[in-house]
């Protein structure tokens, strides 16, 4: 039987293989992604600099999700990070999933992030 903690593992090896590849600059930083049961958490990374840059989750009180572990609330996030991002004068972003699979929050987020004015 597959158990959660193992699932854990299985995303921070693949998160880890990405990371070795994907790295944010402060002209095109990595759009960070991590997702728990209830929330959903987002955030620009200019790993260059070791700084995050900008950020936004199901927690903030400027989001107004009413539960923050589902696709809706994902689409808010997408959209929240996306208007953020265009505030502080970045258009252009890596994305980084986290080692999630692209699809379901993971995929609404990215898809909300780009119909808002980011470019993957």
């Amino acid at each position: 039987m597959i158990t959660k903690a193992d699932k854990n593992v299985a995303r921070k090896k693949r998160h880890a293989r990405v990371r070795r590849v994907v790295s944010g600059t402060a002209q095109r930083p990595r759009l960070n992604v991590f997702r728990s049961t209830k929330h959903i958490y987002a955030q620009l990374i200019d790993d260059q600099a070791g700084v995050t840059i900008v950020s936004a989750s199901s927690l903030d009180k400027g989001v107004s999700v009413e539960n923050g572990g589902n696709v809706d609330a994902a689409k808010a996030i997408g959209e929240e990070i996306a208007k953020r991002a265009v505030e502080k004068g970045i258009k252009s972003v890596v994305f980084d999933r986290g080692g999630y699979l692209y699809h379901g929050r993971i995929k609404a987020l990215a898809d909300a992030a780009r119909e808002a004015g980011l470019e993957f």
